[in-house]
């Protein structure tokens, strides 16, 4: 259901988008405005980045083979990284570039302003309605994870519906920009409004575009689990009766609600080798059914006394959340 509601959401987008960025090509070819072939390049560059997200859902969907055990699901970071490159390179450059020519360039009279009136308006249309499908999701998923929308998009693993978000907001914002430098434009009679709105609208992606790029760059690089997930993890295995002591404790996203998970554990002295192997088979099922994001579970069985495994987890986590995770 996530991901074809996800999957939704960027069609709409993608729609919305190739549609305005015709529309606001026109209305450059019309009247001359900088900032309107500046948002021509926005728009194009939000259409590219939902085609590449639409591709992002569609391989990261294939199940795990031989060559790929783990499955496909960072391929949704590395397209969705790929997208924010996009919005950079064909949108914030362009508008940048524009802009810094029309403040320093001769003045160039502005015409039919009212084409330019009357595609922003339809096209703030538009991006509403992609904008509002967005939000929708990300409320629907925020409340089903028991949290703010602001936090679940901090945290979510989907970079789809994150950019479709950050995208459109960003989208609505140009387009007030854009109004005012084509308003300005046109009661001054200066074109520098016409220039410093599309410098705007430049830097307006590159905030966009950077935000994207840092998280999906983290995705990508090896992120582990939210913090709720691994403390959860850490209380299922320390709570068995096998299990003296959790030792460490390793996840990372490996995909969209897609968990790794190893689990280094003291086992109980008394218990035998077929009942360690038992355990580990009950403890794997267990978990597999309580956290449906595992893909995988690694058990390791060490004792917490070992002073080479005690350093690692030190030097990885600190004393205090070692203390934690082992639930001083």
């Amino acid at each position: 259901m996530a991901q074809e509601e996800s999957t939704l959401t960027v069609l709409v987008a993608t729609a919305a988008n190739g549609a305005i960025a015709v529309l606001k090509f026109v209305a450059g070819a019309f009247t001359g405005s900088a900032v309107m072939f500046a948002e021509a390049a926005h728009s194009v560059a939000d259409t590219a980045t939902e085609l590449l997200l639409l591709t992002a859902l569609r391989r990261s969907a294939r199940r795990p083979d031989r060559r790929h055990p783990f499955g496909y699901g960072k391929e949704r970071f590395f397209w969705a990284l790929i997208a924010a490159v996009s919005i950079f390179v064909s949108g914030a450059v362009f508008a940048i570039i524009e802009g810094v020519r029309t403040i320093l360039g001769d003045e160039a009279e502005q015409t039919l302003a009212w084409v330019a009136y009357a595609v922003l308006a339809v096209s703030f249309v538009l991006e509403g309605i992609s904008w509002l499908q967005a939000v929708r999701q990300v409320r629907a998923a925020a409340r089903a994870e028991s949290t703010t929308a602001l936090r679940w998009l901090r945290a979510t693993d989907d970079p789809t519906v994150r950019s479709v978000f950050f995208e459109d907001s960003a989208a609505l914002v140009g387009l007030l920009l854009a109004f005012g430098g084509v308003g300005l434009h046109q009661l001054t009679g200066s074109s520098f409004w016409d220039g410093l709105a599309s410098l705007l609208v430049g830097l307006l992606l590159t905030a966009v575009a950077y935000i994207l790029g840092r998280t999906n760059m983290g995705l990508l690089v090896g992120r582990q689990a939210d913090r709720a997930t691994v403390l959860a993890l850490r209380d299922a295995l320390a709570t068995r009766p096998e299990v003296d002591q959790v030792v460490d404790l390793l996840t990372m996203t490996i995909g969209t609600d897609q968990v790794l998970l190893c689990a280094r554990l003291d086992f109980a002295d008394a218990i035998g080798v077929a009942q360690l192997e038992r355990a580990c088979v009950d403890i794997d099922a267990e978990l597999h059914e309580r956290f449906p994001d595992l893909q995988e579970v690694f058990l390791e069985p060490v004792p917490r006394t070992d002073p080479v495994m005690r350093r690692r987890v030190m030097e990885r986590y600190g004393p205090r959340v070692t203390d934690r995770l082992r639930g001083r």
